[in-house]
């Protein structure tokens, strides 16, 4: 059972229906030592041999060795500009099929369904690709190319959907899923009495191997079209857990946080402008955060020409702020922003209307009368009158189904999970967790953020569950 059915699930869903991944005959990987490895088993698939052996040596983006290894597999030398083929070639071998199910709340994509449709990826295009149907040939059907080499939203989550359907993958997935509780309990407890479950006809899906002892119980509702609520209990000896971290929202922890004004999604902000519930006239929308939802928000509500107060605590030089890792000629509207935090202090007036920056800031209270108290790095506060607050700092996973909320699964088992900080800690080569066995993490839990990585993880827990 995976819970989560965004790219993570939805590329280990196409691993376990018996797609098996090999090193294409007569191809060239631009990396030697890699492709002295290839040649030496050619007619092993990838998930039988040894990744550690495999993607040791490999340099890139990411802190993951299958992570790059899958990468650069699919894209040889896409860091370089290139446009290399990939050197895996698939075939169908539905006897390696391993019975799953992919359950999740919105349509397979996850997350990429609740981020408004017109904003654009940070990563480029073709990185959003999921293994054997490269996203910029799916675009080409629609008779649209990439906007500077990047995506929309809806596109991806259109294309997310259309992948499940075209391989063949939408028996394995359920979607309007909530679970509630996964937790381990002995076998011989549940081997007494039949259990229901979301498969109709589930004798064959659910056959607890007899060697087990000890089995993942899997809670939750299914909401029906009608809006009823199904409960349902699913056993499996494995629980790959892929729900991300867009679930909840950080808070700051300050007082008038709570209040109806402060809220910590961008949607609030769109839902405003729709309804004409802010305008020019309006008060300043206060923005607070350093990230790219910020800059997000700060974009939107620049075009619509809403005056914007933002806050955040970094320096504007900081080498940790997102907005200096990034190459200006391919990011131009978050360079943008950048120069505005730069040049339109309270301090100096720039040639920005409508924004101004106060960098090294943090809010310490929101009033009920909209009036928010700033304190910058000297101790000195700032009071200003707002019309609305958008805290966008970042999310956390929701894990409340877990055991302990799943802290105990954690890199630091004294902190909640948090995928830049903290995440789950899971075996380099299997990403199986290594305090619960069976239990596998993939995608942000374990520390892949981007698209284009958290396949490596889908390709090591496939070849972990093949081994079993």
């Amino acid at each position: 059972v995976f819970l989560g059915n965004g790219p993570s699930g939805i590329c280990l869903s196409y691993l376990l229906s018996g797609y098996i991944p090999y090193f294409k005959r007569d191809s060239l990987h631009p990396h030697p030592i890699l492709q002295r490895k290839l040649e030496e088993a050619p007619d092993v698939s990838i998930l039988d041999q040894d990744l550690e052996y495999l993607s040791e040596g490999l340099e890139g983006r990411s802190h993951s060795p299958v992570a790059l290894l899958f990468d650069t597999l699919q894209r040889p030398d896409t860091d370089f500009g290139g446009t290399a083929e990939s050197v895996l070639t698939w075939w169908h071998e539905t006897d390696r099929a391993i019975p799953h199910l992919v359950l999740g709340r919105n349509a397979p994509g996850g997350a990429w369904h609740s981020i408004e449709g017109s904003m654009v990826t940070l990563s480029r295009g073709e990185w959003m690709g999921l293994p054997d149907l490269p996203f910029k040939d799916w675009l080409k059907q629609k008779r649209r190319g990439l906007r500077n080499d990047r995506a929309t939203a809806e596109d991806i989550a259109q294309y997310y959907q259309h992948y499940v359907v075209k391989k063949g993958l939408q028996k394995n997935f359920r979607c309007g899923t909530v679970v509630t509780s996964v937790r381990k309990v002995s076998a011989e407890s549940i081997s007494n009495h039949a259990h229901k479950d979301l498969q109709e006809n589930s004798d064959s899906l659910w056959n607890i191997n007899e060697k087990s002892t000890e089995v993942f119980q899997v809670d939750g509702f299914f909401k029906t079209v009608k809006g009823d609520k199904e409960p349902f209990s699913i056993y499996a000896e494995n629980v790959v857990l892929a729900t991300g971290t867009y679930d909840s929202p950080t808070w700051l922890g300050v007082k008038g946080e709570n209040l109806s004004y402060v809220h910590h999604q961008l949607s609030a902000l769109e839902e405003a402008v729709k309804s004409n519930s802010i305008g020019i006239m309006s008060d300043p929308v206060l923005i607070v955060g350093a990230g790219l939802t910020a800059a997000d928000a700060i974009l939107f509500a620049h075009h619509c020409n809403i005056p914007v107060i933002h806050v955040f605590r970094r320096r504007v030089s900081d080498p940790g702020l997102i907005f200096n890792q990034l190459p200006k000629m391919m990011y131009p509207e978050y360079h943008k922003v950048h120069q505005m935090m730069k040049e339109q202090s309270a301090a100096s007036a720039g040639p920005y209307e409508c924004y101004i920056s106060l960098p090294e800031h943090h809010v310490l209270s929101f009033g009920k009368d909209k009036k928010c108290i700033f304190q910058d790095k000297n101790g000195y506060q700032k009071v200003y009158k707002i019309s609305m607050a958008l805290v966008l700092t970042g999310s956390n996973p929701n894990l409340s189904f877990l055991p302990n909320n799943g802290i105990d699964l954690a890199m630091d088992s004294d902190q909640p999970v948090n995928p830049k900080r903290n995440p789950i800690n899971v075996d380099s080569f299997s990403y199986e967790c290594t305090l619960e066995k069976g239990l596998y993490a993939l995608g942000p839990l374990a520390g892949d953020n981007f698209v284009r990585f958290v396949q490596g993880g889908a390709l090591a827990v496939a070849s972990s569950l093949l081994k079993k």
